[in-house]
């Protein structure tokens, strides 16, 4: 059984940093790929933040520059390092393992940016 389990959102002022992280465990492997959506109150989910197979890093436009997703295989962690955050920027993180076309999801943790 697959199980993700983020922390580190909170609230911070615009321009501030968070890091989040998101610990999977069960039969997760280096190549699956791992990543981090958010979704606002009301809106769909939407993609910030992935590694894929091979360590490819793809971001959201609107992150770029600005937020740095990376991964720790031997702890199974995946990290979302979150600069010069913005309001928009709100939203739930949830964190995400795809396995053979499946994708399992953490709980989510709040992220709120204040200006």
């Amino acid at each position: 059984q697959v199980q993700l389990v983020e922390s580190g959102g909170g609230l911070v002022q615009a321009g501030g940093s968070l890091r989040l992280s998101c610990v999977a465990s069960g039969s997760i492997f280096s190549f699956n790929e791992m990543g981090w959506y958010r979704q606002v109150l009301g809106e769909q989910r939407e993609l910030v933040a992935r590694i894929l197979t091979g360590g490819v890093e793809d971001y959201a436009g609107s992150v770029k520059g600005r937020f740095a997703i990376s991964r720790d295989n031997a702890k199974n962690t995946v990290y979302l390092q979150m600069n010069s955050l913005k309001p928009e920027d709100t939203g739930v993180y949830y964190c995400y393992v795809l396995i053979w076309g499946r994708l399992y999801w953490g709980q989510g943790t709040q992220v709120t940016v204040s200006s």
